[in-house]
């Protein structure tokens, strides 16, 4: 299961496992964003290859505008997937 919720001003949480399973619920969250946003990634256990393409999507969107989205507090599981992908060059990782 996954969770995306607004925490405040521009920063979401993250929780849960973001998979193939859990897109459609996911991108109705990050369709609604317009403006640079942080995502804390504190309670993200798994990412797949289908949630790294949604952020992509979501990132590319907001380039448009000259718009971020800045990823923080990764574990270290999740960390490594970003680099190994190389989206750590996308992402403002910290």
């Amino acid at each position: 299961m996954l969770e995306i919720k607004h925490v405040e001003n521009d920063v979401y949480s993250v929780a849960g496992r973001f998979d193939a399973s859990q897109i459609d619920a996911a991108k109705k969250v990050l369709d609604q964003i317009e403006t640079s946003v942080v995502l804390d990634c504190q309670e993200l256990e798994y990412i797949s290859s289908a949630g790294l393409g949604l952020l992509l999507v979501t990132q590319k969107r907001l380039d448009e505008n000259g718009c971020r989205i800045k990823l923080i507090h990764l574990k270290k599981q999740i960390r490594d997937v970003f680099q190994y992908s190389g989206f750590d060059t996308i992402f403002e990782v910290e």
